[in-house]
């Protein structure tokens, strides 16, 4: 765990897979064709976090679904790279449009598309329930399954590590003066 610290105190581009990362894997349709996607309230407040905090969320994904645009900018994530099967030359593009580097990113993805992007950035990340060939690649495996806070796990990991994962969580254990009520 010394050296995952280590890497994610340099992480300042987190980019992250869609299916089986930030949902449960699982593929929804409705009758009339339309995809629907489950995403965790608890992934999305850990990104929101991050993103105060100094550090970018990029999505790379193989799929393009209305609803997952609308989870992306409801997150407040500017970079989506959607129906894109090349994870690695998606994620260098990323570099290219942002001056990141491979130096200063992480990936989180479950699946064999994901793997390059995982191999080739500081800190490459799985879910448990990921292909078992990406996690022996990994620096690192979240104890909780994509779509299940993952991705929140991840966040928290990378806020401690930047030692600012306490001043986030401050608004929320301080209360104000509640006299009144006594």
């Amino acid at each position: 765990m010394d050296e995952v610290f280590k890497r994610a105190r340099d992480i300042k581009l987190l980019a992250l897979d869609v299916d089986g990362v930030l949902t449960d894997g699982r593929l929804y349709y409705s009758e009339n064709g339309e995809q629907l996607k489950v995403f965790n309230s608890l992934d999305g407040h850990g990104i929101k976090m991050l993103q105060a905090y100094g550090v970018q969320v990029a999505v790379i994904t193989g799929r393009n679904s209305p609803a997952m645009a609308r989870r992306i900018r409801d997150l407040g994530i500017q970079h989506l790279y959607a129906g894109r099967e090349d994870k690695l030359t998606a994620l260098q593009e990323l570099w290219r449009a942002t001056g990141f580097k491979p130096s200063n990113s992480a990936y989180m993805g479950d699946d064999l598309p994901d793997l390059p992007a995982i191999r080739a950035c500081r800190l490459g990340c799985a879910v448990p329930n990921a292909n078992p060939v990406v996690k022996r690649y990994a620096d690192w495996v979240s104890n909780l399954a994509g779509g299940e806070g993952a991705v929140r796990e991840l966040c928290d990991l990378l806020m401690s590590a930047q030692q600012t994962l306490d001043q986030a969580l401050t608004p929320y254990l301080e209360l104000p003066d509640l006299q009144e009520f006594e």
